[in-house]
Parts: C-alpha cells; sequence; structure tokens
C-alpha cells in the first residue's frame, strides 16, 4: 500500500451494495463470495513520501471477508509536517 491510515476511519457511508458495485464479479473470485458493499470514510494518512493528509478513502468490504483494498480518492487537508 503507498500510505498507511493512521487514525480510526470516520463518517462511513455506503456508497454501493451487490449488484450495484462494479467490480464485484472480481472481488468474489479474488476474495471469496459475501454482501459487498463499497464505502467510503474520512481519515488521517501518511503517505509514502512522510506526509501527512486528511483523506477521503474508498474501500470494500465483506462480513466474513473484511476491508479490502483501500484508495485515496480526494485529499482534503495537508499537515506540516512535525
Amino acid at each position: 500500500m503507498y500510505f498507511e491510515i493512521l487514525t480510526q476511519i470516520t463518517n462511513i457511508e455506503t456508497i454501493a451494495t451487490g449488484k450495484s458495485i462494479r467490480e464485484l464479479k472480481r472481488l468474489e473470485r479474488t476474495y471469496g463470495k459475501g454482501r459487498w458493499r463499497k464505502l467510503k470514510g474520512i481519515a488521517k494518512i501518511k503517505l509514502k513520501d512522510g506526509k501527512l493528509c486528511l483523506a477521503e478513502i474508498h474501500w470494500y468490504e465483506a462480513h466474513g471477508i473484511g476491508k479490502k483494498e483501500f484508495k485515496i480518492k480526494y485529499i482534503l487537508k495537508v499537515f506540516k509536517n512535525a
């Protein structure tokens, strides 16, 4: 992963469920069948180059399988390095 999630993810919202997920077949082939949901939330992250940012994160999740394939959708704020 090219970033590390430093804080708990907040403001979690479901974007899509089941057949609404474009990547559903690939997710089931890769990780197994489950009740897949695509979610988004806000978290403080650390980029590979050491920058600290507040970002909107997207990921897929299924019960019994867990959270998979985190990605940064938007960088909301960049913090000065301490």
